[in-house]
């Protein structure tokens, strides 16, 4: 009986010290699996990275392509212009030619319609032969057929240049219209360009912020992997120094006090929320919306305004209360019976280690400290270092 009970007393604090060691270690293989998830993280976002700089290129390629048209456009418009404006030059010309023999042969017709008959007549009459009479007609009627000849010829001259000069001013037209056409597409791709090159500055300050984290837990894997060794250093000497103390005083009546449970796993469903909010990220796996890869979250967040009282879900006792790198100021209580609480991002922090609180007690007060998603509790439920979902557990 002795031997049992002194076993007991030699195992109670080595248990207790290997459960704590345990939460820490699940901690850092939590840490080290986002860290896999944030290596990931940052590859997709050098994929899209680079996925967005192709993007660009063909984009600055199909630029290029527009404005060369532009321009071959802009010199096709400047020959239609060009060869507008000599149409018009002959235009002007034929018709300062032709008004010219016009006005030549209304004077024609002015001298013919004063004289009239008696001018026919006279005509007529003043041939000194009948041969000389005909030739004198032939005459007047070759020459008023020559004047209806250069009249006709004005006219339909003139109906010629009208028809070339509207098909110019239409070709002209259409030209003007697909070079509007262009400048809109060309203002589309800049406005493409720049949507696309705001897309890249984002998604490379997304991998610097993801870099930048992994930094952080990277580092915060490094100071749980130092109080793991530590934690293992100092229970192998609490081991020994218990050995030795157990061996000196063990009495043949001593009886040893009861293990402590105070009933922390009856309590599955009956917790209140450790704060008042709107739980904004729960317990598992979360797909993360434009890598498709996921990340791993041992309890929930729950947003929360600024400075409200945070609360412990049940009694026990502190056993964590300081800065934790990526959790902020971070409360950890233990329970009893293997089970502990965590809360962390709080702004202040109320209660000191080693403290006995009861449930509804105020620990903390909400925060953001170490938070990317403003004010709000990270709260944890773990048993024998292994964390569980408390969404079953509160109310």
């Amino acid at each position: 009986m002795m031997k049992i009970i002194a076993t007991t007393i030699f195992l109670f604090p080595i248990l207790a010290s290997i459960a704590y060691g345990a939460d820490v270690r699940q901690q850092l293989q939590g840490i080290s699996r986002e860290i896999k998830e944030k290596k990931l993280l940052i590859k997709k976002t050098a994929q899209v990275e680079n996925k967005v700089s192709g993007e660009l290129v063909q984009i600055d390629k199909s630029l290029r392509e527009k404005q060369s048209n532009l321009s071959l456009l802009g010199r096709d418009l400047l020959v239609v212009e060009k060869n507008l404006q000599r149409t018009r030059g002959e235009t002007e010309t034929a018709r300062t030619d032709v008004e010219r023999k016009r006005s030549g042969i209304q004077k024609r017709l002015v001298s013919l319609y004063k004289a009239g008959d008696v001018g026919t007549i006279r005509m007529f009459f003043s041939s000194g032969s009948f041969p000389q009479m005909l030739e004198n007609l032939r005459y007047m009627k070759s020459l008023l057929e020559n004047d209806r000849k250069m009249v006709a010829e004005y006219n339909a001259r003139i109906e010629k240049l009208k028809g070339l000069e509207g098909s110019l001013a239409q070709d002209a037209s259409r030209k003007e219209k697909i070079k509007r056409s262009i400048e809109i597409k060309k203002n589309e791709i800049e406005a493409e360009k720049r949507k696309k090159a705001v897309k890249l500055v984002q998604v490379k300050q997304e991998k610097k912020t993801y870099q930048t984290s992994l930094l952080e837990l990277e580092t915060n894997a490094r100071r749980l992997q130092s109080i793991v060794e530590r934690l293992e250093a100092r229970s192998k000497k609490q081991r020994q120094t218990k050995e030795l103390e157990v061996r000196s005083s063990i009495k043949p009546l001593s009886v040893p006090p009861p293990l402590s449970d105070k009933g922390f796993g009856s309590q599955k469903g009956r917790l209140s929320m450790p704060v008042k909010g709107t739980v904004i990220s729960g317990f598992g796996k979360h797909k993360h919306p434009q890598f498709n890869s996921y990340t791993m979250s041992n309890g929930i967040s729950i947003a929360a305004p600024s400075g409200s009282g945070v609360r412990a879900v049940y009694e026990g006792k502190v056993i964590f209360a300081e800065y934790f790198k990526g959790y902020g100021n971070m409360v950890i209580l233990d329970h009893g019976g293997g089970y502990f609480s965590l809360y962390a991002h709080n702004a202040t922090m109320s209660k000191k280690v080693g403290t006995n609180v009861e449930k509804n007690d105020i620990l903390a007060t909400v925060g953001d400290v170490d938070s990317q998603n403003g004010p709000m509790l990270y709260f944890e439920i773990r048993y024998q270092g292994k964390p569980v979902n408390p969404t079953p557990w509160v109310r």
